[in-house]
């Protein structure tokens, strides 16, 4: 859910550790990213409260069990990338997102590749100019370059659709 929301790595949300998780200034320290940069990245209400309450449920069922990390395995230690990927797998196909015995499907990366798209459409729909936003957005990522975040903007059919609108409505072409 995390991932979703703020569009982190999987590596930066298994590696948050406690000290990271600021619930009541609402903001997560990411060190150390994938470039070797840190960054913060501020939480809305209501994540900071299912991580509060994950929080609260994690501390009550391991107490002293519980590492430095946020985030734990059932015992208490580091979460390992094979098993949130097990996990991950096994929830797609209860909702019928995978179907038993699908190698391709969804995955979970795909959470952050959605929320910088949604982002994107949203900059769109409301007016913004894009392209000015474009490098807050890629620092909120942890991008080393803009360029990294352009993918983004060819990747989706909607995305075109509302540049294409955008191309329309600049040289007045009416559908």
């Amino acid at each position: 859910g995390l991932i979703a929301v703020t569009g982190m790595r999987i590596s930066e949300a298994m590696g948050l550790e406690r000290d990271d998780v600021d619930l009541d200034a609402g903001v997560l320290t990411v060190r150390l990213t994938k470039f070797g940069k840190s960054r913060l990245v501020p939480l809305h209400p209501t994540t900071r409260t299912a991580l509060r309450d994950y929080a609260d449920q994690r501390d009550a069922m391991l107490g002293s069990r519980c590492g430095s990390t946020f985030f734990v395995a059932e015992q208490g230690g580091r979460l390992l990338h094979q098993y949130v990927h097990r996990v991950f797998w096994r929830l797609s196909r209860e909702i019928g997102l995978r179907r038993q015995g699908d190698r391709t499907g969804p995955r979970v990366h795909d959470f952050r590749h959605r929320f910088a798209i949604r982002t994107l459409l949203d900059w769109y729909r409301e007016g913004k100019d894009v392209e000015q936003q474009l490098p807050v957005l890629s620092t909120y990522l942890g991008h080393a370059c803009v360029r990294d975040t352009y993918w983004y903007l060819s990747a989706c059919p909607e995305l075109m659709e509302e540049a294409a609108r955008r191309l329309d409505r600049r040289w007045e072409v009416t559908p």
